[in-house]
């Protein structure tokens, strides 16, 4: 399986579509069905796809792609699955996003990308990172204890993309320490993929700024670190990252958080901006139970 990753987010251009993920008045169903053709001249797929719970009966008809780059990966006979974006305003906008292949019509298409979608039992590779310290680090070391990570730039302008995810991450971190059996058996970590522009002494302040300390010991429970450039791509590809480096210097990617827990084996996915700190506290706590 490989993912067509329909980027997302902090691009401060034009408004278009795919600025709607960070739009509260769109609401998001899950979308699985097969493509029956291709509209280039209207951006559309036409899809014969099952019943959508909540939204629509099993039908086929055409959607618009949020990003009309990926129509061209797509082939009659593809079974895909997706998000619905449907604008709550009146203009009653329906567009597809975050669209995986799980079955090719054509078995010697080969894209240019290969995304993995972590999935529960996946073991996580040993990625190396620098840290707000300057120091490396590697997620191997953080064996024997659940690590919740996240995907962040700090130049970021949209509040409910990297501020929004980062925020969370402050919630979290708190409701943690509130529980010292727990904490002491936990870590957080925001992977920068900015490493152009996201230096140690950057992503330093960043952190201290969610977390109100730059005290010596403030980043002990929760890391802001960065990779190389060819670490970041295979980390990007492991988590179903999308990135692109726009001309205007910012970056237009997707959102990816993973629990890995402490047998460094993925516990949970969380794509986008839906999920909640109270369902990763519920997830964390029932992975230190072992249930």
């Amino acid at each position: 399986m490989f993912a067509l990753v329909a980027l997302v987010g902090c691009h401060t251009g034009q408004k278009t579509a795919t600025d709607s993920a960070a739009n509260p008045s769109y609401k998001v169903y899950k979308l699985r069905g097969k493509v029956v053709s291709i509209n280039s001249a209207t951006n559309e797929v036409t899809l014969n796809h099952e019943a959508i719970p909540g939204f629509m009966d099993a039908m086929t008809m055409p959607y618009k792609l949020k990003d009309p780059g990926i129509l061209g990966e797509l082939h009659p006979g593809d079974v895909i699955t997706a998000d619905v974006l449907v604008s709550q305003d009146a203009d009653a906008n329906v567009l597809l996003d975050h669209i995986v292949v799980v079955a090719q019509a054509k078995p010697d298409y080969r894209p240019t990308v290969f995304y993995h979608v972590p999935a529960p039992g996946d073991a996580v590779p040993d990625f190396k990172l620098r840290n707000q310290d300057g120091r490396s680090i590697h997620l191997g070391q953080f064996r024997g204890k659940q690590l919740l990570i996240t995907f962040i730039y700090t130049r970021c302008p949209l509040p409910n993309f990297c501020p929004l995810v980062t925020h969370n991450f402050a919630v979290i971190d708190k409701q943690l320490a509130a529980i010292p059996a727990l904490y002491s058996k936990t870590h957080l970590l925001c992977v920068s993929f900015d490493p152009s522009h996201d230096t140690p002494e950057r992503l330093r302040a960043y952190g201290s700024s969610y977390m109100g300390s730059d005290a010596k010991n403030a980043f002990a429970h929760w890391d802001f670190a960065v990779p190389q450039a060819p670490e970041l791509t295979e980390m990007a590809k492991f988590f179903d990252l999308g990135i692109t480096n726009e001309a205007d210097s910012t970056i237009t990617h997707t959102l990816s958080t993973t629990l890995i827990g402490r047998d460094g084996k993925v516990v949970r996915f969380y794509p986008g901006n839906e999920w909640t700190t109270d369902q990763v506290m519920a997830d964390v706590k029932q992975a230190a139970t072992g249930a």
